[in-house]
């Protein structure tokens, strides 16, 4: 299998766009909160302009850790509530020369939340980062 990660942790994975949830805190230094999930809570280290680390707690266990992927397929749409997976999409829609990082942890129930963010606004993207291979696939 080489390389490759299957995700298969979860029983569940939610794809989310973190470039959306970052939004103008990208533009500002320091520690910035992005999401709440019941008792978690993600947070981004930004540096330069782009993410130096994504961070994610639990409000009873701290710290939580967190498995770095990436990708060509787009896995979280800017514009809907809910993400449109890679996998369901035309192959025409895919947008194959954008590389994604995604930061995921494994919540309580077992489902895997993933943070997508555009390589170029992470700091160092592919240290860390194995391919990320979908559920369904």
């Amino acid at each position: 299998m080489g390389n490759s990660a299957i995700a298969a942790q979860g029983k569940v994975q939610h794809h989310h766009n973190a470039h959306q949830l970052v939004g103008e805190k990208l533009k500002q230094e320091g520690h910035h909160e992005i999401d709440h999930k019941g008792k978690y809570t993600t947070s981004v280290e930004v540096k330069g302009g782009k993410i130096a680390g994504l961070h994610v707690r639990h409000s009873e266990k701290g710290d939580i850790p967190v498995k770095k992927y990436k990708t060509h397929r787009k896995m979280a749409e800017n514009s809907t509530a809910h993400p449109v997976y890679a996998s369901y999409r035309l192959a025409q829609m895919e947008d194959l020369g954008t590389e994604y990082i995604g930061y995921s942890y494994i919540d309580d129930q077992g489902n895997e939340e993933i943070y997508w963010f555009p390589a170029e606004e992470i700091y160092d993207a592919d240290t860390g980062a194995v391919e990320y291979v979908p559920l369904s696939s």
